[in-house]
């Protein structure tokens, strides 16, 4: 052992599980790094370690399983050496205080020659450990080769910086992509707001014309509402639009679309649904609504709906604008004729 190399000593407690984000034993990366190491150094193998290693050895002397790989021996003897914050370098093990009673030393494959170099995260905490291993004795190990194994170190050290910045990137795309959603959702509801299911529709327009299907939608508003907020007040309301949403929700199939068109109004987008279908749907959430009251603040509330129905077999020329305005006619004939009813647009109404 050289006189510049740090005290060693044999790992001795089951260390914690690697945190997230360090690469594998079997990484692209570290392999490559591996390999200009052994060509570097002519060394039998070089094997990079991250702490806290999963070392369950727990002894000074370890059993080695006679069925293991000489790699997998390898890796465990470096595994079993405690990290340090030092270059090591041991010319011959065998004539080691400590390493000579390892069994990798003793006895096969009677590794002699063990040097490392520590691996720092960007706090300059120790987050791993560069091995280098041999079969023959290394009596010459220089200025030179230390630096080299440091820079070999550095590449590690990199490689962690490079998983460190692109985690964060995939976190920020995750973060933007979760904020994307948050501005084209309904903050009460917890629908598409008025934004995003236009645009919903824009999309399913197009799709639908191009795979020559028909496109239905719904105009839904609920009734009576200005008196609910005006009797029991405006939480009272909004408790009852987040009832009246989920009730509407689970009228609809996935691919179908539920916005929050107004203050109480809502506009459901149905991909490939023709009249009669959209008709049908809209009649399933009219009874969905009618169905039972809802209590609310100890409230018993008898809630309805008016829908106004215009889909693209009715009316195959019409833009997403005319088709809406087509329901919302419809709608208001519902609400003419006394509320809590559907009605399917007219082709033949201005």
């Amino acid at each position: 052992m050289s006189k510049t190399a740090a005290p060693l000593q044999f790992e001795t407690t089951i260390a914690p599980t690697e945190p997230v984000g360090l690469p594998s034993r079997d990484d692209a990366q570290i392999l490559r790094i591996r390999c200009i190491g052994k060509k570097l150094f002519n060394v039998a193998d070089c094997i990079v370690t991250f702490n806290p290693a999963t070392n369950a050895a727990g002894s000074l002397n370890p059993a080695i399983d006679i069925e293991q790989t000489m790699v997998e021996r390898e890796e465990a003897f470096c595994l079993d050496i405690a990290p340090s914050d030092e270059a090591v370098v041991v010319p011959d093990a065998s004539r080691h205080a400590l390493l000579r009673e390892h069994p990798a030393v003793s006895g096969a494959p009677h590794i002699r020659f063990y040097a490392s170099h520590p691996v720092c995260s960007q706090d300059k905490t120790l987050a791993g450990t560069v091995h280098l291993i041999d079969y023959s004795l290394r009596p010459v190990f220089g200025e030179s080769d230390r630096q080299t194994l440091a820079d070999l170190a550095g590449l590690v050290e990199r490689e962690l910086e490079l998983r460190i910045v692109n985690a964060s990137q995939l976190d920020l795309q995750k973060k933007n992509k979760n904020l994307r959603r948050k501005s084209l959702i309904d903050p009460l509801l917890g629908t598409w707001n008025r934004g995003a299911i236009m645009r919903i529709l824009t999309i399913e327009a197009i799709r639908c014309d191009k795979l020559g299907l028909p496109l239905g939608l719904i105009v839904a508003d609920l009734d009576h509402f200005k008196k609910i907020n005006d009797t029991y007040g405006h939480p009272a309301g909004d408790a009852v639009l987040v009832k009246v949403a989920s009730r509407l929700r689970s009228c609809i199939r996935p691919q179908e679309a539920l916005g929050r068109y107004g203050g109480e109004e809502f506009l459901i987008v149905l991909p490939g649904a023709s009249q009669a279908t959209a008709m049908a749907v809209a009649e399933r959430m009219r009874a969905a609504i009618a169905s039972q009251p809802e209590i609310i603040n100890g409230v018993t509330l008898n809630l309805t709906i008016s829908a106004g129905v215009a889909a693209t077999d009715q009316f195959p020329a019409a833009t997403t604008e005319e088709l809406i305005s087509r329901a919302d006619m419809a709608l208001y004939v519902a609400k003419d004729a006394g509320r809590n009813r559907v009605v399917d647009a007219n082709p033949d109404s201005n």
